[in-house]
């Protein structure tokens, strides 16, 4: 995955508490196999109302999710994340996260940012107010800015690391390539190998 350093761009307000991943993208989408093609499918319900938030064309090419607490809840799915970065987001700042969304999403290469329920009503607020508002998310240093309005947020050392460096799970481990071949070629002849 590629490294993640700063997302800045606008942002779309969705604004809703409990989005669950069947609401970012249902389950028929699941038949795919590829990581991209999701984006026609990302809301697919709430976009048949054409005044859902998505279909404004006052925050298309946003980059930045705001949205309410509990965002990611429900089944597990990496279609949720994949969806997301397809149609152009790179993070989603909210009060809160499904554990399982967050975990996927920063395996994706995706920035989960959590901060306080004030803050992001602020920044929802002032999207409202004027779309082109740009938000800056700062991985390597943990902060959040728009105009007036900053925070910071939690991001732990190795999740941090992680996005920096653009690691996905093979990337970690083939970081131990070496050990892992020095590990195999002193197996015995009769146990299985890794090629």
């Amino acid at each position: 995955m590629d490294p993640v350093r700063r997302v800045a761009g606008r942002a779309l307000p969705l604004a809703r508490a409990n989005v669950d991943t069947d609401q970012i993208i249902p389950s028929h989408w699941l038949k795919r196999l590829e990581r991209t093609g999701y984006a026609a499918g990302l809301f697919e319900a709430w976009r048949r109302d054409p005044s859902f938030v998505l279909n404004d064309p006052r925050y298309r090419g946003a980059s930045v999710l705001l949205a309410g607490p509990n965002f990611g809840c429900g089944s597990s799915r990496e279609h949720a994340v994949w969806a997301l970065r397809d149609a152009g987001f790179r993070a989603v700042i909210a009060p809160s996260f499904a554990d399982i969304f967050r975990s996927n999403a920063l395996a994706n290469g995706f920035v989960p940012v959590e901060l306080d329920a004030r803050l992001v009503e602020d920044l929802i607020e002032a999207v409202r107010m004027d779309p082109s508002t740009e938000i800056v998310v700062d991985v390597d240093r943990r902060t959040v800015a728009a105009g007036t309005i900053a925070g910071s947020f939690a991001l732990d050392d190795y999740a941090r690391t992680r996005l920096l460096e653009g690691l996905d799970d093979i990337a970690l481990t083939l970081r131990h390539d070496a050990a892992i071949a020095a590990y195999e070629a002193k197996r015995p002849e009769w146990l299985p190998r890794v090629r």
